[in-house]
């Protein structure tokens, strides 16, 4: 063996000997977290006030400004580096007393349940009672006439698809007929619009979610309707396509109001100008606790920056958390993160968003093509103890994606997500539906991940 192969040779045993070296480190360090967060964590203690004490917290409503000042007091708490608040205008939409519905079926009233969507507007004072059109995609209404639609109510019936693996994917191929629905329904002269929830489970609970209009047509009434009662509607239309159907909602939008980001920071040691970021959604809808969504993403950005200061931990780069408002109805807590990232050019070099339940976690969700991931499936053996299945490329979340074009890695945190969508939108989205233990691995993966990349940054 000549000098120069020798040479490789000892450089590659010393390189393989200090990547074992990190990777003991890590596991430590980990194993630490864990221990800190199972004995004296506190993300449970903190969800049930949350949930019980304050409860649902819809942007620019009173309990949304006392979920802000909790969470503003409680990062306080963690006697992290900085802690402030971002000013946000929000939309402030009021859901008003609780909607009615019923069918008419072969001269039978029978009730249905449901709720109106998110930022729709409201039925006349009487309510609205018409013939009904039922419709599983956008291209099937499109080819209907329009005297066959005008003046009726449009039903979009379209299920989860039974045999899509992750809850996830199911709603994200079904949710365009709850954005979009009162759009394509008001197009054809429609006078309102029901959508079936968006949901493998088959329950009483109609789930709600944020709608849209546009200005060129008309702004109509739209409800969701629970999956229980979707069947008995689309049973009855079979039999009978001239069934009548009645709903009221008295929902208003009124003037934007002021709101809050809430976030807080440790320094980096030796890059503090490369900021790592943590962010979960603080509002949630009107109906429910909000728990899963998003309160167990609240308590565990509050658990990492309170394990990171317990274990006097000091990060490489700057970790930061963003308990963003907005996030159900509009969205301008991320955008006006982003926006002021942008103003201070800092620098975001990577950033994780925790809103899929604090169910046991089992993908972390890199943006990037497979081919560069080899530098972070090293880390899938230092998680695997604590849930996580897989490292993969399916990165992504709504309040940080804004930062993707200032370059920053956006990853997406997965947990499993089979019961998610029961509770998702709903007034059954309660602290009860939360398992201890589930939210601390939760906890224990995202504080892991957040000092996995302040020690060795990204690729």
């Amino acid at each position: 063996m000549n000098a120069f192969k020798l040479k490789l040779l000892l450089f590659v045993f010393v390189l393989l000997s200090l990547q074992i070296q990190a990777q003991q480190k890590d596991s430590i360090v980990i194993k630490k977290i864990f221990h800190e967060i199972f004995t004296n964590g506190q993300s449970y203690a903190h969800l049930k006030y949350l949930c019980k004490n304050i409860g649902a917290r819809i942007s620019g409503s009173e309990p949304a400004q006392k979920a802000i000042n909790w969470g503003l007091q409680k990062l306080t708490e963690t006697q992290a580096d900085s802690v402030w608040l971002q000013p946000v205008m929000v939309p402030h939409w009021k859901r008003g007393e609780k909607e009615e519905a019923y069918l008419i079926y072969q001269n039978k009233k029978i009730n249905l349940a449901i709720c109106a969507l998110g930022n729709s507007v409201a039925t006349p004072v009487n309510g609205i009672k018409a013939g009904i059109i039922e419709v599983k995609t956008f291209e099937e209404l499109r080819a209907k006439p329009n005297e066959l639609v005008r003046g009726k109510i449009v039903y979009f019936s379209r299920p989860f698809p039974d045999t899509v693996l992750y809850g996830g994917v199911a709603y994200g191929m079904t949710v365009n007929q709850r954005s979009m629905g009162p759009i394509e329904a008001a197009k054809k002269g429609a006078i309102g619009v029901i959508v079936r929830s968006m949901t493998h489970a088959h329950d009483h609970f109609p789930h709600t979610g944020a709608t849209q209009y546009k200005d060129s047509f008309p702004s109509i009434p739209a409800c969701a309707i629970s999956t229980a009662d979707a069947t008995v509607l689309s049973n009855a239309i079979e039999k009978d396509p001239q069934v009548t159907v009645y709903f009221k909602q008295l929902c208003e939008m009124l003037p934007e109001v002021l709101s809050y980001n809430v976030v807080a920071e440790i320094k980096g040691s030796e890059k503090p100008n490369e900021i790592i970021v943590l962010g979960a959604h603080i509002d949630s809808w009107d109906i429910g606790e909000g728990a899963h969504d998003d309160g167990t993403g609240v308590v565990q950005c509050i658990e990492t920056i309170n394990t990171f200061k317990k274990l006097g931990m000091r990060p490489k780069r700057t970790i930061r958390v963003v308990l963003f408002i907005n996030e159900e109805n509009g969205l301008k807590g991320g955008l006006k993160y982003a926006e002021l990232a942008e103003k201070n050019k800092e620098k975001h070099i990577a950033a994780i968003e925790t809103d899929a339940g604090g169910f046991m976690p089992r993908h972390i969700g890199f943006a990037l093509p497979k081919e560069k991931l080899h530098a972070y499936k090293s880390w899938e053996n230092l998680l695997a103890p604590y849930g996580v299945q897989a490292i993969d490329e399916n990165g992504g979340g709504a309040d940080i994606g804004p930062l993707k074009k200032q370059g920053a890695l956006i990853i997406g945190f997965h947990p499993d997500g089979q019961k998610y969508f029961d509770y998702h939108h709903t007034e059954n989205d309660v602290f009860e539906h939360v398992n201890k233990r589930e939210l601390q691995f939760g906890s224990v993966v995202l504080t892991g991940l957040m000092y996995l990349l302040s020690e060795h940054g990204v690729e």
